[in-house]
């Protein structure tokens, strides 16, 4: 039996587009499995970020008179325990309950915490939606459908809660003395340890924290220029603004330091560099009162310090060497991500 040219340019033709709608099928289901994680991921720190808020909210509430406080702890505690069908109806009651307190009646560090668990809440919501739209978009189009790439998994649903803040300040009602961007650098030796400096709030001495290097940027300066600036004065070490990876990581962190409520954007940069010894000749008065040491730290000693009560920023940071190191490493720039 033979085929005829045309027989065989038909058959190929027909295998080449049969071939190609399963390369697409193929990468377009992967696509969906990412996607998915994303969301599942997503709302994990959207949860994590919730409950954080709540614990917060409960900390407020026991400083307050008794009624307001019961009634404010009691939302709280219905939000933690509300299951995913009821819980924008609770989060947005624990919301509108906050809008209603007075930030005067508590101590600046709780106000701070607040404003803080609120702004953590905020982005992680932003991301999680970002990341439910992406996936319908995806898992939606007719094709997707029509050939079930989706599989079995559910469709993911948005988390709608009442935003009471705007670009400028994360809650309404609350007043900034100050608003500020930051560069912050990661500063890593050759065996990954990372720089932390060790300082407290100058009206609370008792309780300290550590932190990485860097600082606010100054009028007319940019990011690269502010974190080289900071590492000169806070290490006495000399750093290229090329030789700084990033920025990778964005956080935004509402505190009280020295009596004033600050709101700041910190932006991190990561720079590997032979092991020194940090001199500080370049701290303010004030930075010499409260910068009380440093120490080059694994990611298991940054656990202990944080097992100790002594708190490390950001938050996560002993998770987050291991993709610090390698943004350090890497040729390319890495693509801006949030964290806490």
């Amino acid at each position: 039996m033979t085929f005829s040219a045309l027989t065989i340019l038909v058959l190929a033709l027909v295998a080449a587009v049969v071939l190609a709608i399963g390369l697409w099928a193929y990468g377009t289901a992967n696509r969906l499995d990412r996607l998915h994680v994303r969301s599942d991921l997503s709302w994990q720190a959207l949860d994590a970020a919730l409950a954080r808020r709540a614990v917060v909210v409960r900390a407020a509430a026991a400083a307050m008179d008794p009624p307001e406080g019961r009634s404010l702890a009691a939302l709280a505690a219905r939000a933690e325990r509300s299951d995913r069908a009821d819980r924008e109806i609770a989060e947005n009651a624990l919301s509108s309950a906050l809008s209603s307190l007075d930030p005067e009646t508590l101590r600046p560090q709780l106000v701070a915490e607040l404003a803080d668990s609120e702004a953590r809440v905020l982005i992680a919501r932003r991301f999680h939606n970002d990341a439910v739209r992406d996936t319908l978009a995806l898992r939606t189009r007719r094709p997707v459908r029509w050939l079930h790439l989706g599989g079995t998994a559910p469709l993911p649903t948005y988390f709608e809660i009442t935003e009471r803040s705007s670009a400028a300040a994360v809650t309404e009602g609350l007043a900034l003395d100050s608003v500020r961007t930051s560069a912050r650098v990661v500063l890593l030796d050759g065996e990954g340890r990372v720089l932390l400096l060790r300082g407290h709030d100058p009206t609370v001495p008792d309780i300290y924290y550590w932190f990485t290097i860097g600082g606010a940027v100054e009028k007319g300066e940019n990011l690269r220029a502010a974190a080289v600036r900071e590492i000169a004065e806070e290490t006495g070490h000399t750093a290229s603004p090329e030789s700084l990876r990033g920025p990778m990581w964005r956080r935004v962190a509402i505190f009280s330091w020295n009596g004033q409520l600050i709101r700041s954007e910190e932006l991190f940069f990561a720079l590997r560099t032979d092991g020194f010894e940090p001199h500080h000749g370049g701290f303010t008065e004030l930075e010499n009162r409260t910068i009380t040491g440093h120490r080059w730290c694994t990611a298991d000693t940054v656990r202990e310090l944080a097992a100790a009560g002594e708190a490390v920023y950001p938050h996560d940071l002993a998770d987050l060497l291991d993709e610090a190191g390698a943004v350090a490493s890497a040729a390319d720039e890495p693509e801006v991500r949030a964290i806490t």
